[in-house]
């Protein structure tokens, strides 16, 4: 069993709306055991439609159609569905009953519009849309003496998961036979894309037409999925951890978590289990890092606070950065990054401190310093230390890469340190 998804809206061509519900689909699908064959996204023109249908519904068992289903002319998904496969609409008394019953629960007055919503292919069934006035609906045929399902869904990512759940997902469950698919993500920091790959080293053994591997970079960190199939859901899981545990063991200290978790939510993890906390003193970084690590539910019970100390006067009145300093090495430099780290942890009273200091551009750099320039220092127990990083000239770039470098090194840091506490 196969799936294609067709997105259906120039508001995806044009970059005006992410499409994340294929993203969504696509993950449901798999954790189904159904791989999605293609995705396709076209504009409101009735001939794109009828092409994408014919190329979708040519060689997938499921096609789930998003889009297309709202009040306006631009909808076109109904009409065009029907016409293509050359049945009338038929006006649905339970659909108009339900939509009149909406707007009156609310107290607004149904636009005439609003009615086309009711219109419904005739042989299509009408899944009830209680999140919405569009209802889902879903076409059963066959073609080649095997079940194909038509769905048609609106864009709208609360009501498309809604009917996707309560509707799609049970008839898929419901067909036997279905490949069992294991997905597992390891995920790395501080290590590239390469680098990593030369470390994990050969997968010969690994890899075959039912396991694979893929590297998803991000900025600063990098996942590695494993895809395992098999008929026997039991040894697919099993063949997907033993990979795993392998990869763990490869990536040595790069390796922070798996599947969704944050690297911000990894060092809580390490600084609770501490009974540790953090301060941060930021400037080109500008609050992110604190925005970060506060990001997490329960990271009160660890982060002490921060200061963002853009311009030099916050630098010397709130962190005691000594001014001499500053007039003599810059703002961007490694003793001003020491002084900033450690003054924060003593001022705060807390086990670490971070600081960050940098040229996040795109002006402000030199020949000596330039766009990308960030120096990084933490504050331990033990002293403190600073390290000098070449990021990139994109200014929100920068700002990421220097939190994420902060944050895994504030990781790794918390991790030695509990190591040799053993």
């Amino acid at each position: 069993m196969t799936a294609t998804l067709l997105a259906i809206g120039d508001e995806l061509l044009i970059g005006q709306v992410v499409n994340t519900n294929a993203a969504w689909l696509g993950q449901r699908l798999s954790d189904l055991g159904v791989p999605v064959r293609r995705e396709l996204c076209v504009g409101d023109r009735d001939a794109d439609i009828r092409a994408a249908l014919d190329l979708a519904l040519s060689d997938s068992d499921v096609v789930l159609v998003s889009g297309g289903l709202g009040p306006t002319h631009d909808d076109l998904t109904r009409d065009t569905v029907a016409a293509y496969f050359g049945v009338p609409l038929l006006h649905d008394l339970s659909v108009m009953a339900a939509i009149e019953e909406r707007f009156a629960r609310r107290g607004r007055t149904l636009p005439e519009r609003n009615r086309v919503q009711a219109q419904v292919p005739e042989g299509f069934a009408v899944l009830p849309n209680t999140h919405g006035t569009a209802p889902g609906l879903m076409h059963t045929f066959e073609r080649d003496g095997q079940p194909r399902w038509l769905v048609l869904m609106p864009g709208v990512p609360a009501e498309l998961k809604h009917l996707f759940n309560t509707f799609v997902a049970p008839t898929i469950e419901a067909v036997p036979g279905r490949e069992a698919i294991v997905h597992r993500t390891l995920l790395t920091a501080g290590v590239g894309e390469s680098h990593l790959a030369e470390q994990v080293g050969d997968l010969t053994d690994w890899l075959d037409d039912r396991t694979t591997l893929a590297f998803l970079p991000s900025a600063g960190t990098v996942r590695m999925r494993i895809s395992a199939r098999g008929s026997d859901r039991a040894e697919t899981e099993a063949r997907a951890e033993r990979f795993a545990a392998f990869l763990r063991e490869r990536a040595g200290n790069a390796f922070y978590g798996e599947g969704d978790q944050t690297l911000e939510a990894a060092v809580g993890e390490r600084l609770n289990a501490a009974g540790a906390t953090v301060a941060v003193a930021e400037s080109c970084t500008g609050g992110l890092l604190l925005d970060r690590l506060t990001d997490v539910p329960g990271s009160s019970a660890y982060v002490v606070g921060g200061v963002v100390a853009y311009c030099n006067r916050v630098k010397i009145g709130l962190l005691g950065v000594p001014e001499e300093v500053l007039e003599t090495h810059g703002a961007v430099s490694e003793p001003v990054a020491r002084a900033m780290a450690a003054g924060v942890r003593e001022r705060l009273g807390s086990t670490f401190g971070v600081a960050t200091t940098g040229v996040a551009g795109p002006g402000g750099g030199t020949d000596e310093k330039p766009v990308g320039t960030v120096w990084i220092a933490l504050a331990t127990p033990n002293g403190t230390v600073a390290q000098c990083f070449r990021f990139v000239d994109d200014r929100r770039r920068n700002k990421t890469l220097t939190a994420t470098t902060a944050l895994d090194w504030l990781r790794r840091t918390v991790e030695k340190n509990a190591a040799s506490a053993l």
